[in-house]
C-alpha cells in the first residue's frame, strides 16, 4: 500500500488486503535502520485471524518516501498523520526496540485511538553506547556487525546470512538511516513521565538473551505497567521477529484473543 503523508510517499505492507473499516488494525513498528521487513513472518499471520495488518515503512526507510525523522516524538506525530490519512481509527500498535518507544510516546498524545499496545525486546529509555553512535554516523559498517553481535543471541545461524545486514547494506543507509535512529534512541528522555499514561491492555515480549535490552531492564518496565502481561522467549536475543518469529506471533494472538 502506498500513500502520501507531508506529499510523501509512505509505504505500508498489508498482505495485499488493503484496510477493512470493519476490523481493528495492527500496525508493526520496525527498530532502528530496518523497515517492514522484519515483519514478514509475522503480517501474514496476523492478517489471516481478521486483522487489517500495515507494517509500516518510516520516511526515509525501505520503500517510504523523505529525510529520516530525527526524534521519537516527531515519528509519534508523523504516525498520527498517518492514520488521519487512512481514517483508522482503532488500533493495536506493536513496536520492536525502537518502535517501542514509538508507541510510547505515541500513546501518551493520542490514546483514544489505540485499544492495546504490544512491546517486543524495548524498553522506556534505550541509550545506545557512543562508539556504536560514531561508526554509524562514519557509515562504517562496522556498526552494523555490532548490532548482530549484541542483538543475537548466534547469529551463525541464519541460513543464507543476517538479514540485517541484507537490510542496512550501505554505508548511506548507515549514515543517512541508522545513525539518526540510533540518535533519536539515545536522546529519547520522556519515556518515564509517557508510560504512566497506559491503562490499556499491555503485553511485552522479551527475549531472554537480549544484550541491546537485557531481562533485567526488560522486567523492570513491565513492573511499571499495571496489570501488564510478560511473556520470555527462551534462548533468544534481541531480533525476537527473526529468531523465535513462529513463537512471537502466537503470544501476541494468544494474548489479543483475551
Amino acid at each position: 500500500m502506498i500513500f502520501q503523508v507531508d506529499n510523501k510517499n509512505v509505504f505500508a505492507s498489508d498482505s495485499g488486503k488493503g484496510i477493512d473499516k470493519k476490523k481493528l488494525t495492527i500496525i508493526l513498528l520496525h527498530g532502528s535502520g530496518l523497515s517492514h521487513i522484519v515483519w514478514s513472518l509475522t503480517e501474514q499471520y496476523l492478517s489471516n485471524q481478521n486483522y487489517n495488518v500495515l507494517a509500516i515503512d518510516l520516511p526515509g526507510h525501505g520503500n517510504s518516501e523523505g529525510d529520516c525523522l530525527k526524534s521519537i516524538e516527531e515519528i509519534s506525530d508523523w504516525l498520527e498523520k498517518v492514520f488521519k490519512e487512512l481514517n483508522i481509527y482503532e488500533i493495536i500498535m506493536i513496536g520492536h526496540s525502537q518502535g517501542c518507544l514509538e508507541i510510547l510516546e505515541y500513546y501518551s498524545k493520542y490514546s483514544t485511538r489505540v485499544k492495546s499496545l504490544i512491546f517486543v525486546g524495548g524498553s522506556y529509555r534505550m541509550p545506545v553506547n557512543q562508539d556504536l553512535i560514531d561508526l554509524a554516523e562514519d557509515g562504517d559498517d562496522k556498526a552494523v556487525q555490532l548490532m548482530m553481535k549484541w542483538s543475537y543471541e548466534n547469529s551463525k545461524k541464519f541460513i543464507g546470512g543476517n538479514p540485517v545486514e541484507k537490510i542496512i547494506n550501505s554505508p548511506r543507509d548507515i549514515r543517512e538511516i541508522l545513525a539518526i535512529d540510533l540518535i533519536a534512541c539515545n536522546n529519547y528522555k520522556n519515556g518515564s513521565e509517557a508510560l504512566k499514561s497506559i491503562n490499556c491492555p499491555t503485553l511485552f515480549i522479551f527475549g531472554e538473551l537480549d544484550k541491546m535490552v537485557n531481562l533485567e531492564k526488560g522486567k523492570k518496565f513491565a513492573e511499571l505497567i499495571p496489570n501488564s502481561e510478560t511473556h520470555i522467549i527462551k534462548d533468544c536475543g534481541h531480533m525476537i521477529m527473526f529468531e523465535k518469529a513462529f513463537e512471537m506471533r502466537e503470544k501476541i494472538s494468544e494474548f489479543l484473543k483475551k
